[in-house]
């Protein structure tokens, strides 16, 4: 299979962004743009992806790593193909070339096998759109036979050019021998004095060589980012985009302009999520799950039958068939509830397990722990899982009920089939069907009298 390297631009400071980070760092839908862009790319096989870089540099190479594969500094910003031409040692022979854009995020894997599938010896791809408002754009310039000839840059346009509608996107694929034959041969004898990528094109017809356009499938893969506004515009039309694909799947969104899916989020059927939600990282949910308004959840798998409400915050969880959460719950990382769970308001659970149909219904924390199945804790409930130096970890037996208000100081066991009287404070390991109370005896003061407010 012929080897392809996509080379990625991304070394624009981003003046209009009014921010000390590079722009292509700034996110959409939780993720930079740039790694949108190496997403797609990394899509292809046999790919080699190349970052040109400038201002920034540095923490562009810290943020992406190894997604890209390998990394070029433009030192200078002097246009597209100035760019393209630091790119050029990493540029291997007979491959195809497929120039990419670091704040253009959206662009489809579809359109780039497209743009790969048409190079050849003998044919350039350009991706070219038609805008009812082209303001900004280089204009395609066609001859009698609607055959492409150039690219016109919209400051180097005439009048009659700037009528054009059909513009260039800046994406380009060809073969690496053309790009090194003719990259050398674009100056910068134009109004903005740089090395315009777009004269590749003139320069292809110039050797015969016939430039096909490929037309994108939306035009939301084309749309790029120089401010905040745009930022924010692209955000929710690609939340929109990813909402509807959600919706036909399967499942219902009480209002689509008010969802938020900040990386990967596959669900079954006939679930229903409701308003201000906000799903991050990778999220798997079940059919017939239903989730309330205000609820962030990242990294966590959700079961069938799952009911989440109000203000709920899972993390790097996973969630049984049936299990009830919320309001107010807060799921830590590390957690497993079972079957049937039910966990209640302002519960607090961490790098626990819950065992099948156990309750911790109100104002508890649950860490380090391993609970059951059949097993009710009490409001207030607290397992003192941390010294000051090292965690330790509370164990309760099937089916115990451990009452309001108590303090159990792990490492402690407390074991099946018991019963913790409300208000104590457990240190030590329960017995079976045994009773544990640990509290100051209470003692009634006969004929005490209230204290009373004093008066001037």
């Amino acid at each position: 299979m012929q080897n392809t390297d996509i080379v990625i631009l991304a070394a624009g400071k981003g003046t209009r962004m009014r921010s000390a980070m590079p722009k292509v760092l700034h996110k959409i839908a939780g993720i930079p743009m740039v790694s949108h862009v190496i997403a797609r790319a990394n899509s292809v096989a046999n790919a080699k992806t190349i970052v040109v870089t400038g201002f920034g540099a540095q923490q562009i190479e810290d943020t992406l790593g190894t997604d890209a594969s390998c990394y070029v500094e433009q030192s200078q910003q002097l246009g597209t193909a100035h760019a393209v031409q630091a790119a050029l040692p990493q540029i291997r022979d007979n491959s195809r070339v497929l120039v990419l854009y670091g704040d253009v995020p959206l662009i489809s894997s579809c359109t780039i096998q497209k743009m790969l599938e048409t190079v050849s010896d003998q044919q350039v791809a350009l991706l070219t759109i038609e805008l009812e408002n082209p303001t900004g754009y280089g204009r395609i310039i066609r001859d009698s036979d609607r055959q492409i000839q150039a690219i016109i840059e919209q400051k180097d346009a005439s009048s009659e050019q700037l009528s054009i509608n059909e513009v260039n996107t800046g994406v380009i694929a060809l073969t690496s021998q053309q790009l090194k034959d003719w990259l050398p041969q674009i100056d910068n004898n134009n109004a903005q004095g740089e090395y315009y990528l777009t004269d590749l094109i003139a320069i292809a017809r110039g050797n015969g060589v016939n430039i096909s356009s490929i037309k994108p499938q939306s035009s939301l893969e084309v749309e790029g980012v120089n401010n905040r506004t745009q930022l924010s515009q692209l955000e929710r039309a690609h939340q929109q985009e990813m909402a509807e694909q959600l919706m036909d799947s399967g499942t219902s969104l009480a209002d689509p302009n008010r969802f938020d899916q900040r990386g990967e989020l596959t669900a079954g059927t006939d679930n229903f999520i409701d308003i201000n939600c906000i799903f991050e990282g990778s999220v798997k949910l079940g059919s017939n799950v239903n989730i309330g308004p205000n609820c962030y959840i990242i990294n966590s798998v959700l079961g069938d039958g799952v009911e989440i409400k109000a203000n709920t915050v899972i993390e790097d969880a996973v969630i049984g068939d049936g299990a009830v959460l919320g309001p107010f719950a807060r799921i830590r990382p590390g957690a497993e509830l079972a079957e049937n769970t039910k966990v209640g308001n302002f519960v607090e659970i961490k790098k626990a397990k819950v065992g099948k149909g156990s309750k911790i219904n109100h104002l508890s924390y649950v860490g380090d722990a391993t609970i059951g199945e059949g097993v009710n804790i009490g409001a207030g409930t607290i397992t003192c899982n941390y010294d000051g130096a090292n965690k330790f970890k509370t164990n309760i037996g099937d089916n115990s009920f451990v009452g309001s208000n108590s303090t159990l100081v792990a490492p402690v066991t407390v074991a099946e089939n018991s019963f913790v009287g409300a208000g104590s404070t457990i240190t030590k390991d329960t017995q079976q069907n045994s009773l544990a109370i640990s509290r100051a005896k209470q003692r009634n003061v006969e004929g005490w009298q209230r204290p009373s407010k004093k008066t001037d």
